[in-house]
């Protein structure tokens, strides 16, 4: 849509960009293929006969001990020594993996100077289980919730015995317990029995829960300037709930994320549990309230741009807060003042009034907003945001050969519920948000019109550090009056990095009698994007897009974009840089789109 901020186009001749590919092509294959050339090892391991996580942790179980190599020489008895003790180092690393009866062979050969310690291996048949018995015991014993972590014990009859996964069962088995409030549960058996020909072996686990506990009083000090219910606000869990760890980490998350406090400690006095009930003690220094932070940056969107952000977080003392942003870039200058009065109910529900002042002005339209809105935003659980709202608006605007002013009154609701598992870097997870909105001359608006907005994104983890990355958004006006008597703000436009890669910043959509793109009524767009990690900060990705807005679903163009991204995913966001390339136009030229931060 218009009130999107617009993105700067770069356009290269073939040549040139023929040129700038091989130079990146050829930095590339010296980066990956360059290497430190070693000094062959005094001590080279071969180890033959097993692979994969067996093979890596046998290598871990024969790492040389510091000073049997001093200064390139070789302690040959200490080698020897060694030696008879990787039989033994051997058969125990491998009986993780469910291998009990494997045959080890172990020999030194000179090499030069140097030595070779071959290690054979004949892992054998694993060990299998025969029988899995993991059982309940005391006040939770029918615990649904515990039993059905019983039906999904990931050893079972006839698997391999694997030792790690007996473990880390184990471990959430009883963290389970622990999220359920059962603060006691231990296990009062956990045998596995090997049996003599060490093929076979049976696992025998039995929890005992213990007493389920239950929050208590929470006492919350160090914080006097803010008032009590502002502070409590921020706690997951009220008295009387059961005990959850979880319940205190995201309390602490609360506290944390809302920048008024730089020290917070959160402690269950379990040792003073009374009719098993825990008093909960929460510990906060007072951060900065006031701050003013500048900053200046160039995306392709804005052009170069420089910030400045004003906060206050606790006016009259109350826990309120009032915010200032001026925003003055090439393309686009704002200035948005806005009072956010929080709800007791919890931290993600409050009420906000803003006041927005902007100016934009791009090849395809020019636009000067003043908007006033007020909205009441709630809290639906984890991720799950509503809000509703309404904003009175006047605009001045220039698109095509019009130039025309409007006046709008406009309520609405928004709907949004992400669920991706880390804002910076996410691995998986998904986010899709709904607004509707509307107007009518009955309000004192100059149009009457309803619009729909949903969007959706979802991301899938696939092997070799893979993740398939795929969006879509779409837009719907009914009800509406001409497209003339919409202004840029509510019409929608396409092409740029956050629809059509490829194309400049809002310059698909429908056009004049002059040819000139004027924006169209319906919307939809869909990105495929393919990424692979690079190191531990890195990624790059192929990506394919296709999108346009129109003013009728039967007559529908979809333009179509693809290219190659790089990102770098840094603790305060990410940064996303892509070359693209229009497919099916007449004189395709390629692009450069320059992003910060997760693309939803």
């Amino acid at each position: 849509m218009s009130n999107s901020m617009p993105r700067s186009k770069h356009s290269y001749s073939k040549p040139q960009f023929l040129r700038i590919y091989a130079s990146l092509a050829c930095l590339l294959l010296c980066f990956f293929l360059a290497a430190p050339l070693y000094a062959a090892d005094p001590v080279g391991i071969v180890i033959t006969g097993i692979e994969g996580d067996a093979l890596k942790n046998v290598k871990e179980a024969l790492v040389l001990p510091v000073g049997l190599v001093r200064e390139g020489k070789v302690d040959r008895l200490w080698l020897d020594r060694f030696a008879k003790q990787a039989d033994a180092k051997t058969r125990s690393a491998l009986e993780p993996f469910g291998f009990y009866n494997s045959l080890v062979s172990v020999s030194v050969e000179p090499v030069g100077e140097n030595y070779r310690l071959l290690v054979k291996v004949v892992p054998g048949e694993p060990v299998r289980l025969t029988g899995v018995e993991v059982t309940l015991a005391g006040p939770g014993n029918e615990e649904k919730r515990l039993r059905r972590q019983i039906a999904t014990f990931p050893l079972k009859k006839g698997d391999v015995l694997l030792q790690q996964r007996y473990e880390e069962a184990k471990s959430v088995f009883k963290l389970r317990a622990q999220e359920l409030g059962y603060l006691d549960a231990e296990f009062s058996r956990h045998e596995i029995r090997i049996e003599k020909t060490a093929t076979t072996a049976t696992i025998e686990l039995v929890m005992d829960t213990g007493e389920k506990y239950f929050f208590g009083a929470t006492s919350i000090q160090g914080a006097a300037d803010y008032p009590d219910s502002f502070l409590r606000r921020h706690l997951t869990y009220s008295s009387g709930d059961i005990f959850s760890y979880p319940r205190l980490g995201e309390t602490q998350r609360n506290f944390s994320n809302s920048e008024r406090f730089s020290e917070v400690i959160i402690t269950p006095e379990i040792q003073d549990a009374e009719a098993l009930r825990v008093p909960v003690t929460v510990q906060l220094k007072e951060g900065a309230r006031f701050s003013l932070r500048p900053g200046i940056g160039y995306g392709t969107d804005t052009g170069a741009r420089f910030t400045v952000r004003y906060r206050d977080l606790n006016m009259f003392h109350l826990g309120h807060e009032l915010y200032s942003q001026l925003f003055v870039a090439e393309r686009l200058q704002g200035l948005v003042i806005g009072y956010i009065l929080p709800s007791p109910r919890d931290v993600r529900s409050f009420t906000t009034l803003q006041l927005n002042l902007q100016q934009e002005d791009i090849t395809t339209y020019s636009s000067r907003i003043l908007a006033l809105e007020l909205a009441r935003n709630r809290s639906f659980g984890t991720g799950k945001l509503g809000t509703a709202y309404v904003k009175a608006q006047y605009e001045d605007y220039t698109v095509g050969l019009q130039n025309s002013t409007s006046r709008l009154l406009l309520p609405g609701l928004r709907y949004s519920d992400n669920r991706y598992d880390n804002p910076i870097r996410p691995r998986r997870g998904f986010r899709y948000a709904l607004d509707l909105h509307g107007t009518h001359q009955l309000l004192g608006s100059d149009t009457k019109l309803l619009q729909i907005l949903a969007e959706g994104s979802y991301l899938l983890p696939l092997p070799w550090r893979l993740s398939l990355h795929t969006r879509a958004k779409g837009g719907a006006t009914l009800l509406s009056d001409p497209l003339t008597d919409i202004p840029p703000s509510l019409r929608f436009f396409t092409g740029g990095d956050q629809s059509v890669r490829g194309y400049s910043y809002q310059s698909l959509g429908p056009r004049d009698a002059a040819g000139r793109v004027v924006g169209g009524k319906q919307l939809l767009t869909a990105t495929v994007e393919l990424e692979r990690a690079l190191f531990k900060e890195w990624g790059v990705s192929l990506f394919y897009d296709a999108g346009n807005s129109f003013n009728s679903f039967s007559n529908v163009k979809m333009f179509q974009g693809a290219g190659v991204g790089l990102h770098y995913y840094s603790s305060v966001g990410a940064l996303n840089f892509s070359v693209a390339r229009p497919i099916g136009a007449e004189k395709p030229s390629i692009h450069f789109h320059f992003t910060v931060g997760f693309e939803l």
